[in-house]
């Protein structure tokens, strides 16, 4: 049996922001608030039944308002994703985009529209569904677009989630959540990120830039980092490429045009996993390169060393300026970091305004853009072999 709790969860431009909270009979928990219709906590159990949060995310509205530049939790839209230069044509008319500067000299990225509004929220059952209306010329963006985001917690510890939209103009629209997951629990960084096992279902990527633009080619996953189709030890894959992961999976369908298999992670020491399904075409695999680096990382990038014998001078560049690294204060004062969590986003392929041989992102009036991912939790209850010392 689920249960769902509905609460508020402090004010947004004199509105009540409600926070929606599920739970099933294992003790699975999921909270859901309507800013931005954002994913705020996952408890999941883990082998011996201890719960833990497996989602960044913030304890109160101001954390969200003022410090989620990463989108943790959030849907995302109108289009997730690059759309290169922020502009567009459809039937000929130019469409420029708001923009702002994303992680400053990395790259310039278009406003998400979706992320810093209170939706209107409505309970069916156990399911809620919330609603948002972008209106024509929103951020730059044409036609009035009209989102529904419904979540639904089930007894077996899954979360399904459908994205409809209608536009009473031609658009471009590529919605996805946001959500940064780490099974070990938020507040256990990268070292156990790190030891994640994951696997995706995709046997290319979308050919990128260095400012992850993609070309409109593809690149066949085998024999490269990106070959993630056997299960493989996150950090083991990391540690070969400094930027790993922020690419977008080319989904294997067989020409199924239902949910079929993204990726499954697991945490072997919690036991916890999780399993993504969905109906479109990519996901984005991104490991939170931009959260702030980590102190000792940010030293490192900068350390010297000198020697001229008998001696030898170590040198850490103490006077070099910083970049500032500063920890992005989340829930229970835990600091996130660079590669504390990782995100499967569930979407078309990015820029696919731009290459006619991508699935098209263009909704047009009397269509319904839909879109379904289901998350799947779960706990292997295995017990690693004792080791004898000698």
């Amino acid at each position: 049996m689920v249960h769902l709790l509905e609460q508020d969860f402090g004010t947004f431009k004199n509105e009540i922001v409600k926070k929606y909270t599920w739970q099933t009979k294992s003790g699975f928990k999921v909270s859901i608030i309507s800013y931005g219709a954002t994913i705020q906590s996952i408890l999941v159990p883990d082998k011996v039944g201890e719960l833990n949060d497996v989602v960044l995310g913030f304890d109160d509205i101001n954390g969200y308002v003022e410090r989620n530049e990463p989108y943790l939790g959030a849907t995302v839209g109108r289009c997730a994703n690059r759309i290169r230069g922020a502009n567009f044509q459809i039937d000929g008319a130019d469409y420029q985009l708001a923009t702002k500067d994303f992680q400053k000299h990395i790259v310039k990225m278009y406003v998400n529209t979706l992320i810093n509004v209170n939706w209107k929220s409505v309970v069916d059952g156990y399911k809620v569904t919330f609603s948002y209306l972008s209106k024509d010329a929103e951020e730059g963006y044409p036609g009035d677009l009209l989102t529904n985001v419904t979540y639904d917690v089930t007894d077996d510890d899954v979360i399904n989630v459908q994205f409809i939209a209608t536009s009473t103009k031609k658009t471009v629209i590529n919605l996805t959540n946001h959500s940064y997951f780490n099974l070990a629990g938020h507040n256990t960084g990268a070292e156990e990120v790190y030891n994640h096992v994951i696997s995706v279902n995709a046997d290319r990527i979308t050919e990128t830039t260095p400012q992850s633009i993609p070309t409109g080619g593809f690149v066949n996953v085998g024999g490269t980092p990106f070959d993630l189709r056997i299960p493989i030890r996150l950090g083991d894959v990391m540690k070969q490429g400094q930027n790993l992961f922020h690419d977008n999976f080319c989904i294997n369908t067989y020409g199924n045009k239902d949910l079929n298999f993204v990726s499954r992670v697991s945490h072997p020491r919690s036991g916890r996993y999780l399993e993504v399904y969905s109906d479109q075409p990519g996901v984005q695999l991104y490991t939170a390169n931009f959260l702030p680096f980590p102190d000792q990382e940010a030293l490192g990038r900068y350390l010297e060393v000198y020697s001229d014998q008998p001696g030898v001078q170590l040198y850490t560049a103490n006077f070099l300026p910083f970049p500032d690294q500063e920890a992005l204060v989340g829930k229970s004062g835990v600091g996130y970091r660079r590669h504390g969590a990782f995100c499967l986003e569930t979407q078309n392929y990015p820029d696919a305004v731009h290459h006619p041989n991508f699935p098209s992102p263009i909704l047009k009036p009397g269509d319904i853009y839909k879109h379904k991912v289901m998350y799947r939790f779960g706990t292997e209850k295995y017990n690693y072999p004792q080791v004898v010392s000698a």
